[in-house]
């Protein structure tokens, strides 16, 4: 038995403290930073939080020598809720000022709030909405739009507002107003395109930079166009994969986030193909989703730093 002050007792003296107590309870944080590499980044922030009472559960960090940039995801518990959220982010302004920091800090339970947009090829949207009810994906799906109405029945089912968006080329910039109307209106953290079939504007990329994130297969830019895996059959591929990656005004340019590729050999057909094309395409953007909303995603010019 504990015993307090005397040797009292603790249980006689004062009640223990309950779990469910938010006011002891442990509260698990994120915090990504990005800097210059410079001495004493690690240092500094370790004794932070230190001094705040912190337990580090998990640390990933990465020096990039080549372009003389840092950086760090730290995953550790706290106690107090969202006040000392709050306070921990105004005295890690101190910390991150002498080192001209990016940073972000939030509790792990955040959920982002996600608008999926998609055409006529279902199994993207399909996969991200499954792994979410199934709470695979920190994410929660607050609408999907599409220029097409094969999949409203398919939303409904899930109960998640659907917004069919038909677009030609006279009708884009209405589209792509509306978009954003809906996308303010449900407080959209982050936009998937989940084989969405229609180019974003340049204006629609740029505002949407580092907060939208497309896929498509990894032929390109080989095989362009219509029935890409016929032509990549008709070349005897070896491989078929997919590609993540960040939304920009270059067409499928944007700074990669995640790729998955799947061996193939001449047994199989053009359908065959096309059939583990979805596997790929499924599996790659769930993954560059769960990365990007779980902070663990860095732009870095063209390209992405993946603390995983």
């Amino acid at each position: 038995m504990a015993l307090g002050a005397c040797g009292v007792p603790a249980s006689a003296t004062s009640p223990a403290p309950s779990p469910a107590d938010p006011a002891t309870a442990p509260v698990d944080r994120i915090l990504t930073l990005d800097c210059p590499e410079a001495p004493g980044i690690v240092h500094a922030v370790s004794r932070f939080l230190v001094e705040h009472g912190s337990d580090i559960i998990d640390n990933q960090q990465f020096g990039d020598r080549r372009d003389g940039h840092f950086f760090m995801r730290v995953h550790f518990a706290a106690l107090g809720g969202e006040n000392t959220t709050e306070t921990l982010r105004r005295d890690f302004a101190a910390v991150a000022a002498p080192f001209a920091m990016r940073w972000h800090l939030e509790p792990v339970s955040t959920r982002r709030r996600v608008l999926v947009m998609v055409s006529r090829y279902g199994h993207c949207l399909n996969d991200l909405l499954f792994r979410t009810r199934s709470g695979d994906l920190p994410i929660d799906v607050v609408a999907v739009v599409s220029n097409h109405p094969d999949h409203e029945e398919l939303v409904a089912w899930h109960g998640i507002p659907f917004f069919h968006l038909p677009v030609t080329a006279t009708t884009k910039p209405e589209a792509e107003a509306r978009l954003l109307e809906i996308i303010d209106s449900f407080d959209v953290d982050l936009v998937v395109l989940a084989r969405y079939m229609q180019v974003l504007s340049d204006d629609l990329c740029n505002r949407l930079a580092g907060q939208a994130i497309n896929i498509h297969h990894s032929f390109l830019p080989s095989f362009k166009g219509a029935k890409p895996y016929h032509q990549a059959h008709d070349r005897g591929v070896k491989l078929v994969g997919a590609t993540a990656h960040y939304v920009t005004a270059d067409l499928d340019e944007g700074p990669i986030i995640a790729q998955e590729v799947i061996g193939v050999d001449h047994s199989h057909t053009p359908d065959d193909l096309a059939a583990i094309g979805r596997d790929a395409e499924s599996a790659a953007l769930a993954r560059a989703v769960r990365w990007h909303c779980e902070g663990r995603v860095f732009v870095q010019g063209r390209r992405t730093v993946v603390l995983r």
